[in-house]
């Protein structure tokens, strides 16, 4: 093995800061369209820059290559499941799954408090089950049809619908990142959860105060004879039923006994396909296009192709087709293609040790404890942003500080709570992120439009700070501080 020396500060921020300019004037030329491809480019750019540092602190290419197949083999699971919502989405709108919840939505949702409901409803569904992927790729895609329909802004419902299923998420004792936080610092769950409703508890407060004052006075472009016809194009197309909400059920069902995240998509969207054929036979075999086909095999073809390519409406109403124009597995090779990007040029940086360079010299400006924490949230989130990877951004600074809060006479359970109100939270912040690509590609919108209204997201790691320098809920640890070092 090739002999390898430690990389300096300028080592470590070289692919750092190359990265960041090269992504603003991405952003710069291309706008939101910068996640369709400039990006990507972007940060392979970054990578060969990383890479090209760390040949020259002594690493071969063969084991740099195997580090990126090793992060990039991080996100497999994830890729699984964008697949698997992909399919979803297009079974759920081809089967009437989808335009039935827009349609009730539309009779129960007033625009008023719309956004404070839409996050109440995913907070609640995703606290009974523990993922927020599954609550923005079942319940937050008929909210941003609701709104759609409503005339209401879609970066601020997908705001709220992420602030919402985040909070769940976050507090659920069925999520992995709240089960990952606790073992990573050595605490136990339970005292884990107790101890973030400190911070996340205001700052879901503080985003259902601000959604509801958004929601006040709102004036929404659509009247009520818009309204009528957007439900009577919804009930023409559609056969709208409560049985039409059956694959919903039945993923959530799934989901909160527990069964693993991609057989329970899989299969809601199987069942999607299947009720396509009997509610919606007519619908699908018009989908199909394939008249020289007999029947069932039209209907199998077009329950394929919403499966593959989503489901395109035509419904001659452009506001229905352009609520009802999504899904498919194809949809999600964009954001397959931006995430192991990211991925790669963050496997880099930690194999070629630069992200544990960058945690050191921030570590040794940490003097208090608030700074401490300060440190551990500004390094969640930078991990977030160069390594692409909420669980990067829970575990490497988890294990890199708890040292030094057994150091500090600090409870571990403040460690745990910190790196999940900066991991967790920031995570669907970042475009290429594996959190912020796959709610951009689910709620349909761009990641940097719903960021300013990701209350909960925003808020959240700013109270924790608070905390770290007021000293509020920063607990000492039981157990004999490590002493100092002479």
């Amino acid at each position: 093995m090739a002999e390898t020396k430690s990389p300096t500060l300028i080592d470590a921020l070289i692919p750092v800061l190359a990265l960041i300019v090269m992504l603003a004037f991405s952003v710069y030329l291309f706008g939101d369209n910068s996640s369709s491809g400039p990006n990507q480019i972007v940060l392979t750019m970054g990578a060969a820059i990383a890479s090209l540092v760390a040949i020259k602190n002594g690493f071969l290419w063969a084991d740099i290559l195997k580090a990126i197949i090793a992060g990039i083999s991080t996100a497999m699971g994830a890729i699984l499941i964008l697949l698997s919502v992909g399919a979803l989405i297009g079974s759920w709108l081809l089967s009437g799954t989808v335009p039935s919840l827009i349609y009730y939505g539309l009779d129960l949702l007033n625009p008023a408090w719309f956004y404070a409901a839409a996050c109440v409803i995913c907070a609640v569904a995703s606290l009974a089950i523990g993922s927020s992927w599954t609550v923005a790729g079942t319940l937050g895609v008929a909210l941003v049809g609701v709104a759609g329909g409503l005339g209401l802004s879609l970066p601020i419902t997908a705001g709220a619908i992420i602030s919402g299923a985040y909070f769940g998420d976050k507090m659920s004792p069925l999520s992995d990142s709240t089960n990952l936080a606790p073992a990573v610092t050595g605490t136990d769950l339970f005292t884990h959860i107790r101890h973030m409703a400190w911070t996340t508890g205001p700052s879901f407060v503080i985003a259902l105060i601000l959604f509801t004052i958004l929601g006040l006075g709102i004036e929404t472009s659509a009247d009520i004879a818009a309204l009528a016809q957007l439900k009577a194009t919804l009930a023409g197309q559609f056969n709208i039923s409560v049985m039409a909400l059956l694959p919903l059920a039945i993923v959530f069902y799934l989901a909160y006994r527990k069964a693993p995240p991609v057989p329970t998509i899989l299969f809601g969207a199987l069942v999607g396909g299947v009720l396509a054929a009997i509610l919606q036979p007519e619908a699908v075999i018009s989908y199909a296009d394939s008249p020289e086909l007999s029947r069932p095999f039209a209907i199998a073809k077009g329950i394929l192709l919403s499966f593959s390519n989503g489901y395109s409406a035509s419904t001659g109403v452009e506001e229905v087709d352009s609520l009802l124009s999504r899904g498919g597995m194809s949809s999600m090779l964009n954001v397959i293609w931006l995430i192991l990007s990211a991925l790669s040029y963050g496997a880099i940086l930690e194999h070629a040790g630069f992200l544990m360079r960058l945690i050191d010299s921030a570590l040794k400006a940490a003097k208090s404890t608030g700074s401490l924490i300060m440190t551990v949230v500004f390094s969640c989130i930078g991990i977030n942003i160069v390594a692409a990877d909420q669980y990067i951004a829970i575990v490497l600074p988890g294990k890199m500080y708890k040292a030094e809060f057994q150091r500090r006479n600090i409870d571990p359970k403040n460690l745990s709570r910190v790196i999940e109100d900066a991991g967790t939270l920031t995570s669907p912040l970042v475009p290429w992120n594996t959190c912020g690509a796959y709610m951009a590609a689910t709620l349909g919108v761009a990641t940097l439009a719903y960021l300013p209204f990701a209350f909960l997201n925003l808020v959240n790691p700013l109270i924790s700070i608070i905390y770290g320098f007021t000293g509020f809920t920063i607990s000492s640890s039981e157990e004999t501080a490590v002493p100092e070092a002479a």
